[in-house]
């Protein structure tokens, strides 16, 4: 692979230098994705490899992040099946207890560019040890909220730490493997994302029917709890020694990033969610949010690269194979997440299916994603990536396109709706986490803290932006076959666009 000037170039200042020992673990990339069929099960396969593990830093570091990235992506999958039943249990409208994800992916927005910052600071294990203090803190708060308005701010607090989890995580995964090994780590680092949309929505309807909304909270405490004795006892300490110059913090940096995405992210949920409505996105309260995010996140952009302590610093983008891998997963992820909000919706609107219905409908889906991704992930060890990932791309699109031509017929048999997904779900599993892998393998140790929080933004942004997308499509479209055909066809498109910088990716073996 060729050396780009941004590896060979140390005199460029870096605003990420932690500790190179650092061992941790790695949280997958972006919304949405182990095996937790329940707390307990989980709980126990992961003491077991920690403490089989205790003398490997990569096994202690993934025995750690795996944990917190289950509870994580469970935490998100449950709460959203839940959203009804929050709002009759707090006497309040359905668009209010909604705010309850939005407060927490606004937070979670606003804390992840100070990712890197905080471990040049105090560490990487420090940090991570407060994401999950925060995360579980914020669940207990969460089961004990009085009223909508208490649910929100608790939920807000969670996101505070599922912000830190995925980029703290990353790196610490990132670090303690060597290039030989990237792709496997990153393999076992993503199987949050496999059980996620598995497991946590016939999780979560469990716990309400059965027991009540608190314990779709309460399930995360012995989680918590458990991660955090983990985190304390098998992550090595790795604190910036005293005498070391601390990094300084970008202030200007940080408030014009953290509220830049936050309100950019805020402008497209909401014109994604008024999206039926004429004109949605020319609204002043979808518009002006979204325009000020869009000036302060451009203003970032031309600061980052000209201050010489940026907050984040963009000049990884000098790096070929880590932008190119950047432009892949912005475009896959804007189509692959965005059409995630219409399998649901073609259920349960197009063919009258019931929410757990459809909820199973999808679980086939989440396990092509999976698997494919445990086997993509290591092979991208031993494959070139400019053979394995633009082939994943094809195929997601194909599968993608075949999802519009089935979904556009009435009354289609459900195991064809079904099929076609789960061709796509191969594709994304040939895609994601390898492409991730590539962009970082051959980065510095001290450059991997600014690579996993670009690569968190660039996963929130990307699928925020293909939600909104795929939303006002709909949309505009109607809620019937022929609607369902042409949005399934836009995401299709998304999808095939990443095929161009994916073409740029390192064509031989790593």
């Amino acid at each position: 692979m060729s050396k780009t000037p941004l590896r060979d170039d140390t005199r460029l200042p870096n605003r990420t230098t932690i500790a190179p020992s650092t061992p941790a673990a790695p949280s997958g990339p972006g919304r949405a994705y182990t095996s937790a069929s329940t707390s307990t099960s989980t709980s126990t396969s992961v003491s077991a490899s920690a403490s089989g593990a205790a003398g490997t830093p990569l096994n202690r570091v993934l025995a750690v992040t795996i944990l917190g990235s289950v509870m994580a992506v469970l935490d998100m999958t449950i709460v959203n099946v839940a959203l009804r039943s929050l709002s009759e249990a707090f006497l309040a409208p359905l668009e209010t207890i909604q705010w309850t994800a939005t407060a927490y992916t606004l937070a979670l927005a606003a804390v992840i560019p100070t990712a890197s910052w905080a471990m040049g600071r105090i560490g990487a294990r420090r940090t991570y040890l407060t994401a999950l203090v925060l995360f579980t803190l914020g669940s207990l708060l969460a089961a004990l909220a009085w009223d909508a308005a208490s649910l929100i701010a608790f939920r807000a607090v969670q996101g505070l730490g599922g912000g830190l989890l995925m980029p703290v995580g990353m790196t610490m995964v990132m670090r303690a493997a060597d290039p030989a090994r990237m792709g496997r780590a990153m393999a076992l680092g993503g199987l949050p994302v496999l059980v996620g949309p598995v497991v946590g929505p016939t999780l979560g309807g469990w716990l309400v029917d059965v027991a009540s909304w608190h314990w779709i909270f309460l399930v995360n405490l012995p989680l918590g709890a458990l991660a955090l004795a983990l985190a304390g006892r098998l992550l090595r300490p790795d604190a910036p020694r005293a005498g070391d110059p601390a990094p300084r913090l970008d202030v200007p940096g940080l408030l014009m990033l953290s509220p830049g995405l936050a309100l950019l992210l805020y402008g497209l949920a909401r014109g994604g969610e008024g999206a039926a409505a004429a004109g949605a996105f020319s609204s002043p309260g979808v518009l002006l949010p979204t325009a000020a995010g869009l000036l302060l996140v451009a203003g970032f952009v031309r600061r980052a690269l000209t201050a010489r302590e940026p907050l984040l610093d963009l000049r990884l983008l000098r790096d070929r194979t880590f932008a190119a891998g950047i432009g892949t997963l912005a475009l896959f992820t804007c189509g692959y997440f965005g059409s995630m909000l219409l399998g649901p919706v073609y259920w349960q609107a197009a063919r009258g299916f019931s929410a757990s219905a459809a909820g199973l409908l999808a679980a086939p889906i989440g396990i092509a994603v999976g698997v494919t991704m445990q086997i993509a992930a290591r092979r991208i060890d031993t494959t070139s990536p400019r053979r394995l990932i633009p082939a994943g791309v094809v195929l997601a699109a194909f599968g993608m396109g075949l999802s519009a031509l089935q979904t556009g017929v009435a009354d289609v048999a459900a195991w064809r709706v079904v099929g076609a997904a789960m061709v796509m779900g191969v594709g994304a599993g040939m895609v994601l986490m390898p492409t991730m892998t590539t962009a970082s393998r051959n980065l510095p140790k001290e450059r991997m803290a600014a690579a996993s929080t670009a690569l968190s933004i660039n996963s929130q942004l990307g699928a925020s932006v293909g939600t909104a997308l795929c939303s006002v499509v709909l949309g505009a479209a109607g809620t019937d076959p022929a609607g369902f055909r042409i949005t399934y066809a836009v995401a299709a498109a998304l999808l095939a666009l990443a095929l161009v910088p994916a073409l740029f990716l390192p064509g031989r073996r790593p």
